[in-house]
């Protein structure tokens, strides 16, 4: 095989391992909690008053508490409180509270935040 060849070979495979890498970032797994994720966000519907927690784009969340519509939150560790509707940042992520029922609590977690 040529120089040439072996280079053209390289520089493709960036391009084919990028799909299976982007997809098991946002892959989602949780205790008392479903995911349905995409590329760089996730989507988590937590259930009220248990542990909830989802292992998602790299990170932990976890439910901590409900107070109102005032959602308690730790992201990849760090505590954020969001109000229901509005967004906050935690390490480096978006993060913000889609609905508050009395069963589910629905956050969206997205990647590339300022914090």
């Amino acid at each position: 095989m040529t120089s040439i060849a072996v280079r053209r070979k390289l520089a493709v495979l960036p391009f084919v391992v990028l799909p299976l890498g982007a997809v098991a970032a946002c892959s989602g797994e949780g205790t008392n909690s479903t995911t349905d994720c995409s590329v760089n966000a996730c989507t988590v519907t937590f259930d009220r008053g248990v542990d909830a927690s989802a292992s998602i784009l790299g990170i932990k969340a976890e439910l901590v508490k409900v107070e109102g519509q005032m959602v308690t939150l730790k992201v990849a560790g760090q505590t954020v409180t969001v109000p229901m509707g509005e967004g906050e940042q935690a390490e480096g992520f978006d993060v913000s509270v889609q609905s508050v029922t009395q069963d589910k609590v629905v956050v969206k977690i997205s990647a590339g935040g300022g914090g």
